[in-house]
């Protein structure tokens, strides 16, 4: 059964402009307005509540993050909230927010075991205090602090709460920063050129091989919808041409979400959607693709 959580936190982006704010906390409930939770619940989903984040403050310090103590805050919280439905048997869906929410549910997971990571992104967000000196928004440094490539409060006691050989990247464009060191650390990196040459279902047979590996006892699939072409997504923080259309992401999500412990789904920003279209379409995209989460076998009550 899934069991969605809203975490509409916004702490991991930079502000879009000064004085202002990020927009994805204001994502779980677009997506609830767009129908996604009504949606949902003919398959079974429940409503696991929200996961609140404190106030955005933009706190920018020399080895730290922005907002770092209310970002580690909240990854507590949420992590809590993601074990409390891993533990009644539920798949959690996290409806965020930005992609900071990682560090919340790596901390759900590895407290329960050795997960995989599936991290479907635009960017590798592999930024990290060894190849930049302005590590400042973990949103865009998120992938290399969950393996553990991050200052330590950011990577936790064990030093990543995903071993680098057990997660893979899909979905960075050809010329992300970060691609070349990313490749060489991780288990995989698929560039959405890739993808696009290989197929969507034959991608997600690549990823499976490696997170459904004997040795695992799950995987956690990440989802920022800037993955999509802003062609038909622009409503996000940064915005790269060359991404996945909305047939391709769906037909990836559904090969890869019925074996996942969980999901969260990332920097989708109402701000920049006034209309409430590109929350229709994400609605279509998640409602086909990550119907089936809950039927994930590698879930451990």
């Amino acid at each position: 059964m899934l069991a969605l959580i809203s975490a509409p936190s916004n702490l991991g982006l930079r502000p879009p402009q000064p004085s202002s704010v990020p927009g994805t906390a204001k994502a779980p409930e677009a997506l609830r307005e767009a129908g996604l939770h009504t949606r949902l619940a003919v398959t079974g989903a429940v409503d696991a509540g929200v996961v609140l984040p404190s106030r955005y403050t933009d706190d920018v310090q020399p080895g730290r993050t922005r907002n770092q103590d209310a970002l580690l805050d909240h990854a507590g919280r949420l992590a809590a909230r993601i074990g409390e439905q891993l533990g009644q048997g539920r798949a959690p869906l996290v409806l965020g927010g930005d992609c900071s929410l990682l560090i919340g549910a790596g901390r759900a997971l590895s407290a329960r075991g050795r997960y995989g990571l599936v991290h479907l992104d635009g960017h590798t967000d592999f930024r990290h205090p060894g190849n930049s000196a302005d590590c400042r928004s973990l949103a865009g440094e998120d992938l290399a602090a969950a393996v553990g490539l991050h200052w330590p409060a950011l990577t936790g006691p064990d030093g990543g709460y995903f071993r680098a050989g057990d997660a893979v990247h899909a979905g960075c464009r050809d010329d992300d920063e970060h691609l070349a060191e990313a490749s060489r650390v991780l288990a995989q990196v698929i560039p959405a050129s890739r993808v696009r040459q290989a197929g969507p279902s034959a991608t997600a047979d690549a990823i499976l091989r490696t997170v459904t590996a004997g040795h695992l006892d799950g995987y956690w699939l990440h989802l920022d919808v800037d993955i999509l072409d802003p062609e038909v997504m622009p409503a996000v923080d940064s915005p790269d041409p060359g991404g996945l259309s909305p047939a391709e992401l769906t037909e990836l999500l559904t090969a890869l979400a019925p074996g996942a412990a969980g999901a969260q789904v990332t920097v989708f920003d109402p701000d920049l959607d006034p209309d409430g279209r590109y929350a229709r379409l994400l609605t279509d995209i998640l409602t086909a693709g990550l119907a089936h989460l809950a039927d994930s076998s590698s879930r451990t009550p």
